[in-house]
C-alpha cells in the first residue's frame, strides 16, 4: 500500500506503522482540522467475519478508558476498509526501554494503568492479544496509550500471530504458552503479555533475549518464570508479582486484570483514578491521585517503593513533562523514608524550577522535601533554612496555592512556631479542605500544642473522609499514646499496618505501644516483621528499648549503634544517641563511650531547645541527660522548668524521678515516679529501669501507692 492518494477528505502524511493486518498511517482531517491515525486493513482479512469486525469496532470505541485509542469511525468497503482513529503523540515503551530498565515507580504506575484499561475490556468480552512493548505508549503527560487493540481475533479466532514464528521473536516473547499449543487466547493470555512487558521494564531485557522463533516458543512452553532473574534491587514482593503474572500454570496465574491492580495496590503503587467525564465528551486524561507525606510529624510517615536513583531521570527521561516531574516528585515525598526518595523529590522539583522558574507547585514541593530532610535526616539548619525561602518562594509566586501554605506551615512547625503553623495550615485547609498532607499536619500541631481534644475532633473529621488513609491512622496512634490510651493506639498503628503493610514506621510504633502495654515479646515480633520490610533507624531504636528492658544491654548496645548509624539509621538524632548512652553505662568498659553519647544528644538538643524554649519534653530530657553527666544545678532547673510547662506529662514526671534520684534526691524522686504512675506511666518500664534498681530496694517505694495500678 502506497501514500499514492488521499482517502476522502483525509490528507494522507506518513506511514507510521505496518503489521500483518495492513498498515497504520498518520493523516489529516480536512473537515475537523485534526491529526488522525488511519488502520487499512489488508483485504483477505475482512472477507470472513465483516460483522464481527463491526461488534469488535464498536465494543472497542465503547471502552471509556482515557488508556485506548479512541476510534472515530469505520470507512470504506469489503474491499478496502480504514479504521479512523485518534493520532497519540509520544513514546513508546519499547523506545523508553531501549536505554535500560525504567524507574520502578514509573514501572508499577504504567503496570495499574495497562490493568485497569484492560479490567474494562475484559469487562466487555474483549481481549488486547498482542500486549507488548512497541504497542504501550507514553503520551505527552506520561498517562499511558494502548495501541493496536487486537481486532484481528474477531476477524480470524484461529490466529495466534501476525507473521511466522520464526521471523517475530519481539511477539512471541510475548505470547503465554497455552497459546502457542492451541489455546484460544483470553484474558489470562493479556495478563501474561503484560508480565512479561513488566519483567522487561524492571530489566532491560525480555526473556530468553537471545532467543528467536521456535527456540523463543519452545523456551516460553517448557520453562518456568520462576527462574528468571531480577536486578539485586528489585524487592521480593515485585518480583512475586510477575511471576503471578507469568505462571505457566493457568490455576496459579493472577485469575483478573483486578487482581493484578489489587497486588499493586499493596506494593504501594498509586491508585488509577479516572475523572468523570460526559458520554458525549472525549475522555479525560488518566492522571494518579498522589497524596503527600507528613513533612513535620512526630511519627515518621512511610510508604512502600523502591525508588530509582536519582541520577537515572536524567538520564532515562526522552521528553519532560511537568505534569509528570511534579507527579513523581509528589510521590517520591509519600515514600520519603525509602532509600533515596527525599533526593529524587529534590531532583524533580528542581527540574520543573530550572525549566519554568515561576513554578509555584513545584517550589512548595521543594520546600516540604527540604523540611523533610530536616526533619528526619540531619537536623542541619541549612535544610531548614532551604525550606523557608522556597516556602516564601511559592507564596510570592501564587498566594492562592493551598501546598505554598502548607509547605509554609510544615517550616513554622519545624522552627517551633506552632501558632504560626497552625494559621497557615487552616488557611491550606480553607483552600483544599480534602488534602490529606493539610489534614495531617493540622493534626499533627494541634497534639503538639496539647489540644488533644481539637485533634480528637480534627481527626474523626478527616478520617470519615479517607478511614484508610495511613498517615491519619499514624497520627491517630500518636493521639493515643500522648494521652495514654496504649491500646488505643495499638489498634490505630494495626490499622494503619493493614492501609499500608510496607510502611515500617507503623511497625515500629505499633512495637512501642506494645512494650507500653509489657508485651515484650509481641514488641518483638512486631520489630523483626518490620525489620523484614527493610532496615530503619527507628525499628533499631525500638529493638534496642525492648531489649534493654529484658536486661540484654549488649544487644541493645548494637541496635541502638545500628540507629545512630549513616548506614542504618541516622546519626544527627539526639534521642538515639542518649538512648546508646544510657545502655552503654551498663557495659563494663564503656562507660567513656556512655559520657560521649550523652554530650553528642546533648549538642544535638541544645539548639533545638533555644529555638522551642517551652517544649516540656526537650527541657525534661536534657534535664536528665545532665543528671546522668553529674551536672546537678543544670538538672534541677531543666527538671523544675519542665514540671511547670507539662505538670500533667506522665512521660515528664517519669524523667523528673530519674533526675532527682540520679541527684541524691530520693524523696523527690518518689513524689514525681508515684505522680508519673497515676498519669498513667507502665509499671514495667520502672521495674526494668536499672537505675531506680536503689529507689525500689527504698520502703518507702512499696510503701506508697507507686506500685498499684495506675489511675
Amino acid at each position: 500500500m502506497q501514500l499514492e492518494q488521499d482517502l476522502g477528505h483525509y490528507k494522507l502524511l506518513r506511514v507510521l506503522g505496518e503489521g500483518g493486518f495492513g498498515e497504520v498511517v498518520e493523516a489529516w482531517d480536512t473537515r475537523l482540522q485534526r491529526s488522525v491515525a488511519i488502520k487499512r486493513l489488508k483485504p483477505h482479512l475482512l472477507t470472513a467475519r465483516p460483522d464481527d469486525l463491526l461488534e469488535e469496532a464498536r465494543l472497542a470505541a465503547s471502552l471509556r478508558h482515557p488508556a485506548f485509542v479512541r476510534i472515530f469511525s469505520i470507512d470504506g468497503d469489503r474491499s478496502q476498509l480504514s479504521i479512523i482513529m485518534e493520532y497519540v503523540a509520544g513514546h513508546t515503551l519499547r523506545e523508553l526501554g531501549a536505554r535500560g530498565p525504567l524507574p520502578l515507580p514509573q514501572v508499577l504506575s504504567i503496570v495499574g494503568q495497562v490493568a485497569d484499561a484492560m479490567a474494562q475490556a475484559h469487562a466487555a468480552n474483549l481481549i488486547h492479544g498482542d500486549l507488548k512493548p512497541s504497542n504501550l505508549m507514553l503520551d505527552a503527560e506520561g498517562a499511558v496509550r494502548i495501541l493496536d487493540f487486537g481486532l484481528a481475533r474477531r476477524i480470524d479466532p484461529d490466529a495466534t500471530e501476525v507473521a511466522p514464528l520464526e521471523q517475530s521473536p519481539g511477539t512471541v516473547a510475548y505470547l503465554a504458552p497455552e497459546l502457542m499449543l492451541g489455546t484460544a487466547p483470553g484474558a489470562a493470555s493479556d495478563i501474561y503479555a503484560l508480565g512479561v512487558v513488566m519483567f522487561e521494564m524492571l530489566t532491560g531485557a525480555r526473556p530468553f533475549a537471545h532467543l528467536s522463533g521456535l527456540s523463543l516458543a519452545a523456551a516460553h512452553i517448557q520453562s518456568s518464570s520462576a527462574t528468571w532473574e531480577f536486578p539485586p534491587e528489585t524487592s521480593a514482593p515485585v518480583a512475586a508479582l510477575v511471576r503471578a503474572m507469568t505462571a505457566r500454570d493457568l490455576t496459579q496465574r493472577l485469575p483478573s486484570m483486578e487482581a493484578v491492580g489489587a497486588r499493586l495496590a499493596t506494593l504501594g503503587a498509586p491508585a488509577v483514578v479516572l475523572p468523570a467525564a460526559p458520554a458525549s465528551a472525549p475522555p479525560a486524561r488518566w492522571r494518579n491521585k498522589l497524596f503527600m507525606g507528613g513533612a513535620g510529624a512526630a511519627l515518621v510517615l512511610g510508604a512502600a517503593l523502591l525508588l530509582a536513583p536519582s541520577g537515572w531521570y536524567k538520564q532515562h527521561t526522552p521528553f519532560f513533562s511537568e505534569a509528570v516531574a511534579m507527579r513523581e516528585g509528589m510521590y517520591a515525598l509519600k515514600t520519603f523514608d525509602r532509600d533515596e526518595s527525599l533526593e529524587i523529590a529534590i531532583e524533580r522539583f528542581n527540574a520543573i524550577l530550572e525549566r519554568k522558574p515561576d513554578h509555584a507547585g513545584a517550589a512548595a514541593g521543594l520546600a516540604i522535601a527540604y523540611n523533610m530532610r530536616h526533619v528526619g535526616d540531619s537536623r542541619d539548619e541549612t535544610w531548614l533554612q532551604r525550606a523557608d525561602a522556597s516556602a516564601q518562594l511559592a507564596l510570592r509566586l501564587n498566594d492562592q496555592l493551598a501546598m505554598a501554605y502548607t509547605a509554609q506551615a510544615a517550616v513554622r512547625l519545624g522552627q517551633g512556631k506552632k501558632e504560626d503553623a497552625l494559621r497557615l495550615i487552616e488557611h491550606s485547609l480553607r483552600l483544599d479542605p480534602l488534602d490529606v498532607f493539610a489534614l495531617t499536619i493540622k493534626a499533627d500541631i494541634l497534639i503538639r500544642m496539647a489540644r488533644f481534644g481539637d485533634a480528637q475532633t480534627h481527626l474523626d473529621s478527616a478520617l470519615a473522609v479517607y478511614p484508610n488513609e495511613r498517615k491519619l491512622l499514624d497520627v491517630l496512634g500518636l493521639l493515643r499514646f500522648e494521652q495514654g490510651d496504649y491500646k488505643g493506639a495499638e489498634a490505630a498503628f494495626r490499622r494503619s499496618i493493614a492501609a499500608e503493610p510496607d510502611s515500617v514506621m507503623a511497625y515500629a510504633n505499633l512495637s512501642y505501644a506494645l512494650l507500653r502495654q509489657d508485651r515484650g515479646d509481641e514488641s518483638l515480633q512486631v520489630l523483626q516483621q518490620g525489620l523484614q520490610v527493610r532496615p530503619n533507624g527507628s525499628l533499631y531504636t525500638n529493638l534496642g528499648n525492648a531489649l534493654f528492658n529484658r536486661g540484654d544491654y549488649v544487644g541493645a548496645a548494637q541496635a541502638f549503634e545500628n540507629a545512630v548509624s549513616s548506614a542504618r539509621g541516622n546519626s544527627n538524632t539526639y534521642v538515639r544517641w542518649a538512648n546508646l548512652a544510657d545502655t552503654l553505662r551498663w557495659i563494663p568498659g564503656r562507660e567513656q563511650a556512655s559520657r560521649e553519647a550523652y554530650r553528642q544528644a546533648l549538642a544535638l538538643l541544645k539548639p533545638l531547645l533555644e529555638r522551642s524554649p517551652k517544649d516540656a519534653t526537650m527541657m525534661s530530657r536534657m534535664g536528665l541527660y545532665s543528671a546522668r553527666l553529674g551536672e546537678r544545678e543544670q538538672a534541677a532547673a531543666l527538671t523544675r522548668r519542665a514540671l511547670v510547662a507539662d505538670p500533667d506529662s506522665a512521660d515528664v514526671r517519669y524523667r523528673a524521678a530519674m533526675a532527682y534520684e540520679l541527684s541524691g534526691q530520693r524523696e523527690a524522686a518518689l513524689e514525681q515516679l508515684l505522680l508519673a504512675r497515676q498519669r498513667g506511666y507502665p509499671l514495667n518500664l520502672i521495674n526494668a529501669e536499672p537505675d531506680l534498681i536503689a529507689l525500689r530496694r527504698d520502703s518507702r517505694f512499696h510503701q506508697s501507692t507507686i506500685l498499684e495500678s495506675a489511675k
